[in-house]
């Protein structure tokens, strides 16, 4: 079986070709990163205006480079939801009119379960169950995955998430869209023990998470530092240091928690958070002391890509799912109401 998938569900515009004997075929990506970074962050209608410029082109790309035509396809996958609606949109339309046309069965992809599955994709893939820790810009979760298309929530963020925590310190910061790549690379000049950060909800059971107060204390640091003038590039470099800590360890004691919990001995870390090198590092150690495994997809699968989507529709498709004829997309659509696979 062989699918093309499309994602559009904020600044990337991609495509991927994905067969379940052969694997991924091939997938190209386009980032609006230069774009928005004029504004300082993802502006809605030029992101969907992008959108319906670059991804034809990246589907006749895809196509070639996987020396695949139309007929050879049995569906096509988009993401449906969550994210940017007119962003959305653009991929639904073309993805539901592309599978229209080609007369085969389209199905709208959760992004989230897209990212679940994206480790799918490596040569030695996570076993089943496992525990998983979804670290992205709007999320951090912690999740009981018994299979594909089965999750359970375990704990997740009261407010911002781990990616909004990094990208909006990174801002206070004065550092360039995206801030949370720019944070951790500002972080490895600096001294982590001059910042003493907040570690949110550690000091409590549970497996809830809440950046807040770290956003805030953040900003009272660069105040304080900030009244003789500007920060120092010493300062700036120990505040984000101090940021990444303080994220870092809070992300790995709670995942360790669940971990503990849940009696797994495989984790899988998904997200735009997950190619943090300081994560990996503290994660793996941490994992391997009680003999556990942790699963990555590769950097360039961390963020939004078509590749995960595929794995995702792919999965999807088989187990039946099937769209009407009609054009959906869900700006908010809670992971724990989508339909399990049979």
């Amino acid at each position: 079986m062989r699918i093309l998938a499309l994602e559009s569900s904020c600044d990337e515009s991609a495509v991927a070709v994905y067969d379940d004997a052969l694997g991924l075929l091939a997938h190209e990506i386009y980032s609006q990163v230069d774009l928005h970074r004029l504004y300082g962050g993802v502006v809605p209608e030029l992101a969907s205006r992008d959108h319906v410029q670059r991804l034809l082109p990246l589907v006749r790309s895809a196509l070639a480079a996987a020396d695949t035509t139309p007929s050879q396809l049995h569906g096509v996958a988009y993401t449906a939801g969550p994210g940017l609606i007119g962003a959305l949109l653009t991929g639904a339309a073309l993805g539901r009119s592309l599978a229209y046309a080609w007369n085969v069965p389209a199905v709208g992809v959760h992004h989230l379960e897209g990212h679940l599955l994206a480790p799918l994709l490596e040569p030695s893939p996570p076993p089943f169950p496992h525990l998983a820790l979804l670290v992205s810009g709007g999320h951090t979760m912690l999740i009981d995955v018994a299979a594909a298309g089965h999750y359970v929530l375990l704990g997740e963020t009261r407010d911002d998430a781990a990616g909004e925590a990094f990208d909006k310190s990174a801002k206070l910061l004065g550092l360039p869209y995206p801030g949370g790549p720019e944070l951790a690379k500002l972080a490895m000049q600096g001294r982590a023990s001059r910042f003493d950060f907040p570690r949110p909800m550690l000091d409590r059971a549970g497996l809830e998470f809440s950046f807040s107060g770290l956003k805030t204390a953040v900003s009272l640091a660069v105040k304080a530092q900030s009244t003789s003038g500007a920060l120092s590039d010493d300062t700036r470099a120990d505040i984000a240091a101090g940021v990444q800590e303080a994220i870092v360890e809070t992300l790995v004691t709670k995942t360790l928690r669940a971990l503990d919990d849940t009696g797994y001995e495989a984790i899988v870390v998904a997200g735009g958070v997950g190619a943090n090198r300081l994560l990996r590092q503290r994660l793996d150690g941490a994992a391997a002391r009680r003999g556990a495994k942790v699963f990555y997809p590769r950097i360039e699968f961390c963020t939004d890509n078509a590749a995960m989507i595929a794995v995702a529709g792919m999965a999807r498709l088989k187990a039946g799912s099937r769209e009407t004829d009609a054009i959906r997309a869900r700006a908010q659509w809670p992971l724990m109401e989508l339909a399990p696979l049979g």
